[in-house]
Formats: structure tokens, C-alpha cells, sequence
């Protein structure tokens, strides 16, 4: 039996990265994770108690563009109705006081039925990845989450704002770290102004870090280049590139670079803002959630053939940092329904 089973959905790894921010808020209270690939690795190397379970359909990207949307999402569809079948097993073994899930609704579906307290943690209420003719399976699914979002005890969105009904707007969740700058830029061997290109837990981005690489060596410009490209992609780069590869600690890296260039998945763009490091956010064209974090930055796809103006001015920008409290802000309110 577990106090607390966090559901982390393993699209990306920023949803198991501020379950992380929050879970390290738990004291005496045991906890254990479900997900799968990249994020399990990174609970492992962490020392948190996971199962993995979860293997997602993966996006089809060329170019920098979403491809067959619809058929992804049908095999989401699946995909779903697989995690129920695993949630179902998980949370009759563990019977646990309350379910938390980071956009995996099929936890929540299947701990809602046995009345159970559920929190969700999202940034989103609801998908547009298709339209036309085929959107009416992505509409069906939209009201069913709709139904799992209002049965919810708590629904937590990572951003400013005010609270509604169910929903805890609770600022956004960023990953602290004991480290000064200086300790950490010590620590990694930045020594030069230092570019950091990330692309999150796939290899959907590869497009952004081919990009970035031929941009920086036309610039001139006497910086490092340092690529996290993430637990799928095998690529070899340039000898000259230094390619970290799968990390646990992305958060402290970015606290450590003078420019963080990404994909626009949420939690990086937080972490960006919260340590004051200046960020370049290109989206997945076509990837509506990607598209909108970018457009709130200022970015939109096309920024991509813009790279080497955009660099050089974010090399210039001063550092701003922004204090979040939404970890703790979010642990507050969850400790309340375990007691």
C-alpha cells in the first residue's frame, strides 16, 4: 500500500519533471509513480519508487511538422484504453489514498470509479490536434475528459490566475535546485558564453538541434555549444559539440546557460523564466499545445529560419529570474486530501 500514486504521463518528460518539484515537497508520505521510458529513467536515477508501464504512440515529425495527426491520435485512443487496463491492476494492488495524475486520464477514470480523491495536474483542458471530417473522434474524447476534469477533488494548472469551481491555478511548477549559478556553470565546465539546445524526451526535435548547430557555426561567435538531446535520439554530432545526452537535471542546466534554445513543451519554458535564463521556444508546426506555449513567448514556428538574429539577441538580454512557488503551492493543497 502507497500513500500517494502519481500517474505521470511519459509525452515528454516536463510532466514527470514538476511531479518530481512536487514530490519532493513529501515528507513521511509514501509515494510511487507509473509511467514509462525516458521519465522512467529519470525516477530510477532519482531514487523514486516507479513501476514502468506505460509505452505512448510517438509523433510522426518531418521538418520540424506534425505528420499524420489523426492516426496518432487513434493510436492515443489505444493507448488509452491499455493504460486503464494497467491503472486498474496498479491501483487495486496499492490502494492508495489518492491518485495524482499528470495528464494520464485513464488513472483518474478507473480511480473516480472506485471513490477514490483524485488531483490532476494539467496545463490543458482540452485537444485540437485535428479537424475536418476525422475531428469527431478527438471531440468525443474532449467531452470525456471534460466529465474526468469536473469529478476531479483538485484540478491543478501550473499557471498565474485565479481558482474556478475545482480548479487551483497555483503559478508554475519548476524543480529547485542547491546550487548557485557559479557552482553549477563550475560543475558542468561552462566556461565560455554557453548555448544549451534541448528537445525533451523524443526525437521529434532533431529538426531544432540541426538547426541551431548550422546557425551558430555562421555566427562567429566564441561560445559553446551544448546539446541535451534526450533519452531516444542516437544521432553523432560534430566532435567539436558536446552532446550530454539523457539528463536528470535539465533545470540546473538551464540555470547554467546564458541561452536555453527548445521546443516549446511547458515545464522547459518555466524553468527558462524562473531561473532568468533567456529562451528560444520553437513549437512542433502543427503540435497545438507547442504552438500556443510559443505564441505566449513571442515565437511561432517560422522563427526557425530566424535562429542566428534571435541568438545573438538573447545572448545580449540580461537575466531575469522570476520566483514560482507552484510546487509548493500545489503539495499544499494535496496534503489536505491525504489527511
Amino acid at each position: 500500500m502507497t500513500d500517494v500514486n502519481f500517474f505521470s504521463s511519459p509525452i515528454g518528460l516536463g510532466h514527470v519533471t514538476r511531479d518530481i518539484a512536487v514530490a519532493n515537497n513529501f515528507q513521511n508520505i509514501s509515494t510511487k509513480f507509473v509511467t514509462g521510458g525516458g521519465a522512467t529513467k529519470i525516477l530510477k536515477n532519482l531514487e523514486f519508487k516507479v513501476e514502468d508501464k506505460y509505452i505512448p504512440p510517438q509523433f510522426i515529425v518531418e521538418n520540424g511538422v506534425l505528420k499524420n495527426s489523426t492516426r496518432w491520435l487513434w493510436n492515443y485512443y489505444q493507448y488509452y484504453k491499455r493504460c486503464k487496463k494497467i491503472a486498474k491492476k496498479i491501483i487495486e494492488d496499492d490502494n492508495p489514498k489518492i491518485v495524482i495524475s499528470d495528464e494520464d486520464f485513464a488513472s483518474l477514470t478507473i480511480a473516480q470509479k472506485e471513490k477514490m480523491p483524485t488531483v490532476l495536474i494539467t496545463d490543458i483542458v482540452q485537444t485540437n490536434f485535428v479537424s475536418g471530417i476525422t475531428s469527431f473522434i478527438e471531440k468525443k474524447m474532449n467531452k470525456s475528459m471534460q466529465s474526468i476534469i469536473k469529478k476531479c477533488d483538485v484540478v491543478i494548472i501550473p499557471e498565474n490566475g485565479h481558482d474556478e469551481d475545482n480548479i487551483k491555478r497555483v503559478g508554475p511548477i519548476v524543480r529547485q535546485t542547491n546550487f548557485s549559478r557559479e557552482e553549477l556553470r563550475k560543475k558542468l565546465s561552462f566556461d565560455k558564453k554557453t548555448v544549451v539546445v534541448s528537445i525533451g524526451g523524443t526525437d521529434a526535435g532533431l529538426f531544432l538541434i540541426e538547426k541551431t548547430l548550422e546557425t551558430i557555426t555562421k555566427l562567429n561567435q566564441d561560445v559553446d555549444v551544448i546539446v541535451v538531446s534526450g533519452p531516444s535520439l542516437s544521432k553523432k554530432f560534430d566532435g567539436s559539440i558536446r552532446n550530454l545526452g539523457f539528463v536528470n537535471n535539465l533545470h540546473e542546466i538551464i540555470f547554467a546557460a546564458d541561452v536555453i534554445v527548445s521546443l516549446a513543451g511547458k515545464s522547459t519554458i518555466d524553468e527558462s523564466k524562473a531561473y532568468g535564463t533567456p529562451g528560444i521556444f520553437i513549437p512542433i508546426k502543427g503540435h497545438f499545445e507547442q504552438e500556443d506555449n510559443a505564441r505566449g513567448e513571442g515565437f511561432v514556428f517560422d522563427d526557425i529560419n530566424k535562429l542566428d538574429e534571435l541568438i545573438l539577441e538573447k545572448l545580449e538580454q540580461k537575466r531575469n529570474p522570476v520566483e514560482t512557488k507552484g510546487a509548493i503551492n500545489a503539495y499544499n493543497i494535496i496534503k489536505k486530501l491525504i489527511n
